[in-house]
């Protein structure tokens, strides 16, 4: 039994000893960067890399271009432009990561100062958490968090919480080594930092504290640098490397050509350095041009916006994104590894079932109500808690169910004596004055063998509680029996804490069945998850039994599971990496895992090419949360879970988490048309410079019009193609590989059949303009733009109206080209579900009014003059074939 003893705790001198040898028990905060150090790793983006060297290489040849041949200010545009682009897309990113970051501190305040009770000098005290020392004497209480881990000394039927660590809702603690549960993950006699006590009372002495904690080990864990490169930027870089080769494949084409075609020009006379310097220069110039042009500047603002506004409309669905990427990263999601207790259950015992067999319903309410340390706390009348032991608090729950409300039942009936719960008795006893019965009345709970065995009535047999139990059991269930008697006489019927064994009138009422139970949204969430391709793994502190059956009740685990799909942790642990490696992805659940084996998991699973999140709420959970491609703490998690995760699940539900799945998946999926988008134009844009350098012929667009096109409209764009809703059917899809390029086939056909088409008909465009004078489109005669198609004199040039025409004739081709952009990927029209795409619309109309202001008002800054009414019908009209010809292709499926 537990014994009581003297204790004196530390004197003032060795409180002061211990904290300088030991140190405080505060946990080491993580070293935060400071702002400006997160704004510039935005920096390191691949595709901000290769803007960045655009910007270098753009305002060299602008320094020259002014300074050397003496043209006007405005040639600094596009170096501006870069530079705005570059800006604008850093500063986007910088500002909603910070704006969530804020959120998040605020949701994960933890207070050190909490007091507890210790003794020094002989005496009891109240002291705060944080000055806690290694050898001080604390003494622990229902409801109280374990300030440090320890040493129990004495321990009256206590039960501590340790959901936090183990994922253990209750262990059962004492100082007698006989009772000690051998297969528990921390020892009986042990209390860890961060665990609350959830029933009686103890004594302890302090072993470690702080960083130095079981809890402070897992921080610490949580807080190493284990970051994983995200599918997405594997994705970027490896278009930024296509960019950068192409972009300079053709710069080289051009200054070889170019070299070749001026020497063969120029052969049989004298060699002029004057004018070949001046070519070269030339030759260079356009070189730098088309890499400028090859590089996507609305790529990185197109990528920043669809996350930042995800970010924004995933909180809407209670997911609070804490680091931008993670957005995304979760659509490539290959595997969910996730807690059980609070992720997939409800960490709040509940009454399962109840097999009453004798007594009134008067006996058993006012048993429950009195034979029990728990309480509830009634402050939220939509979410009654229960405080203290939660198996006793689902019995009070159950009454409050039925309408019985515990207190008066408790409050009226007077306490005679008690035995609170023990590890060794296995029941706890309460007698009391009942006002119902009118009468003394001994009430017993316990476990169903020792109370049934104390009874000596009993309207059941032995054989049929037997199966009862079995059934209960075999589904990971904690059961109570139930006894009571009426005493008559006054006899001591508790005597020397334990029942008089004397007592010849205890009843047997009943057992019942008590679980945590399946959150609601759970099964059909992972059967979401599954179908989606996505496998899913509990990894728990729980007993396989209890494992088995949560993943039984979500559907993850089946009767005739091969022994192969479960491992325990100290199996885990004893295996060695390679021999882990081959099982783990058949691997559905890990039992009794200490935080290690849930870190270690995920690292071999991302060795082998898996995308992984992971799913948790408590302190256990951090180091796995850390590791993960993205983490996933719950809205009520320790502050640890929280601090190492990238996404915060404010509802707590794994509904939720496959919401995200599918955010994730439609945001790559809008990416990937903006892609589509920005490519087909740049594509379009290095031909046209590419035929230029060989024809000699200038751009008939200026910078400031190229800006417009590059810089506002493509951020018009993103924001019109990242504004689409999710699409629900990416859930019928497999993840995407993570060495999977980008761009995709159809992507291809669709961005080089396009870009092409653009390139034929604004070069026809060109040559018909530089031979014809027109003063309205209504004077276009096919014939001469056939005539001229190849007619390479240099003509008459283009006239202000004529650039005019081209400038609005190119724009209204890319946007006619953006709806095929919103339809890409989903085989239908680009005006299905139009009326869900109010934000898309409203940013198209927003371009198209830009467009029509900057042609009507733009005069000399983008060297255009007004258009006639009858001239934008006709380019609208015209253009809009564009659209056209996609419908035609996605509906006989050619993209």
């Amino acid at each position: 039994m537990e014994q009581n003893h003297h204790f004196t705790g530390l004197t003032d001198a060795q409180i002061i000893e211990s904290r300088k040898k030991y140190g405080e028990n505060v946990l080491t905060p993580p070293a935060k960067d400071p702002w400006w150090k997160d704004f510039l790793e935005k920096f390191t983006d691949p595709i901000i890399v290769i803007l960045l060297i655009a910007l270098v290489l753009s305002v060299g040849v602008s320094c020259y271009e002014f300074w050397g041949a003496g043209k006007p200010a405005s040639v600094f545009f596009e170096p501006a432009g870069i530079l705005i682009a570059v800006l604008l897309a850093t500063v986007v990113g910088f500002l909603f990561e910070q704006s969530a970051n804020k959120k998040f501190e605020v949701l994960n305040k933890v207070n050190d100062d909490t007091l507890v009770k210790v003794i020094r000098n002989g005496n009891i005290c109240q002291i705060t958490k944080r000055e806690v020392v290694v050898g001080d004497i604390v003494i622990v209480e229902t409801g109280e968090e374990i300030p440090a881990d320890g040493e129990l000394l004495e321990a009256v039927s206590l039960q501590i919480n340790e959901s936090t660590l183990t994922g253990e809702p209750v262990c059962r603690k004492t100082v007698v080594e006989e009772a000690f549960d051998r297969d528990a993950t921390y020892p009986s006699n042990h209390a860890m930092k961060g665990t609350t006590v959830a029933d009686g009372h103890g004594v302890m002495r302090i072993l470690k504290v702080g960083d130095a904690s079981e809890y402070g080990k897992v921080y610490e864990g949580a807080q190493i640098d284990s970051s994983v490169e995200t599918p997405l930027n594997k994705q970027l870089d490896g278009l930024a490397d296509l960019i950068t080769k192409a972009s300079y494949a053709i710069a080289a084409l051009i200054v070889i050509g170019r070299l070749v075609w001026y020497f063969v020009e120029h052969s049989g006379v004298g060699f002029d350095f004057i004018d070949f310097g001046s070519f070269f220069l030339q030759t260079v110039m356009i070189a730098v041009t088309v890499i400028v042009v090859a590089v996507p500047e609305g790529l990185p603002m197109s990528v920043t916006l669809s996350l930042a506004l995800s970010m924004k409309r995933m909180l809407s669905t209670n997911n609070l994104v804490r680091k931008m990427h993670a957005c995304e990263t979760m659509g490539a999601a290959t595997v969910i590894c996730t807690d059980k207790t609070g992720t997939l259950t409800q960490n709040q015992m509940k009454v399962y079932d109840c097999n009453f067999f004798d007594g009134s319903a008067d006996v058993i309410n006012e048993g429950i109500a009195v034979n029990s340390t728990a309480f509830l706390d009634y402050s939220d009348p939509n979410k009654i808690k229960a405080l203290g032991n939660p198996t006793e608090g689902a019995l009070l729950l159950w009454l409050n169910e039925k309408g019985v409300n515990y207190l008066p039942l408790r409050e009226n009936a007077t306490i005679v004596e008690q035995l609170t719960f023990s590890t060794e008795r296995k029941y706890m006893a309460t007698i009391v004055n009942s006002p119902l019965l009118g009468k003394k009345v001994l009430y017993v709970k316990g476990a169903p063998e020792i109370v049934f065995s104390l009874c000596k009535n009993s309207p059941v047999s032995k054989e049929k509680i037997d199966v009862q139990l079995l059934e209960y059991q075999n589904k990971a269930m904690r059961t109570l029996g139930f006894a009571y008697a009426i005493l008559d006489d006054e006899k001591d019927y508790i005597k020397e804490g334990t029942l008089n064994s004397q007592l010849s009138t205890l009843n047997f009422l009943g057992i019942v069945a008590i679980s945590d139970p399946v959150r609601a949204e759970v099964p059909n969430a992972v059967r979401d998850s599954i179908s989606a391709g996505i496998d899913v793994k509990i990894v728990t502190g729980d007993t396989p039994g209890t494992a088995k059956e949560i993943g039984r009740q979500i559907g993850l685990w089946q009767n005739n599971e091969p022994d192969n799909h479960h491992i325990t942790g100290t199996e885990f642990a004893a295996m060695t990496d390679d021999d882990a490696s081959k099982i783990i992805l058949d691997l559905k659940i890990v039992s009794r895992a200490r935080p290690m084996d849930k870190q270690r998991l995920v690292d071999l699973l991302q060795q082998r090419g898996q995308v992984v999140a992971v799913t948790g709420d408590g302190t256990n959970d951090a180091p796995a949360l850390n590791q993960a491609q993205v983490g996933l703490s719950m809205g009520d998690g320790t502050s640890v879970a929280k601090e190492a995760s990238d996404i915060t699940i404010l509802d707590n539900s794994f509904g939720s988490i496959t919401r995200a799945v599918m955010w994730g998946r439609s945001l790559y999926q809008n990416i990937q048309r903006f892609i589509l988008f920005q490519m087909t134009i740049n594509v379009a844009a290095c031909i046209i410079v590419l035929i230029g350098a060989f024809l000699g012929t200038e751009s008939p667009l200026t910078v400031t019009q190229m800006l417009w096109v590059n810089l506002i409209m493509d951020t018009f764009a993103a924001l019109a193609l990242a504004s689409l809703p999710p699409n629900e059917k990416v859930m019928h899809d497999k993840p995407r590989k993570t060495d999977d390029f980008i761009i995709s086939k159809p992507m291809w056909r669709g961005i080089l059949g396009v870009g092409i088409f653009f390139v034929l008909l604004l070069f026809g465009l060109v040559q018909y303009f530089k031979h014809a004078e027109i003063s309205d489109l209504t004077q276009f005669r096919f014939d001469d733009f056939a005539k001229n198609y190849f007619n390479f004199n240099q003509g008459n040039g283009l006239s202000p109206y004529e650039l005019s025409l081209f400038f609005t004739i190119f724009v209204m081709l890319q946007f006619w080209n953006m709806f095929n952009a919103k339809a890409f990927m989903t085989g239908k029209s680009a005006f299905a579900n139009i009326g869900k795409s109010s934000g898309f619309l409203l940013i198209a109309a927003v371009i198209l009014v830009g467009q029509w202001l900057i042609v009507t008002v733009g005069g000399e800054m983008f060297n255009v003059t007004p258009l006639k009414g009858v001239d934008w019908g006709i380019i609208i009209g015209i253009t809009s074939l564009v659209l056209w010809f996609g419908e035609i292709g996605r509906k006989v499926r050619l993209f």
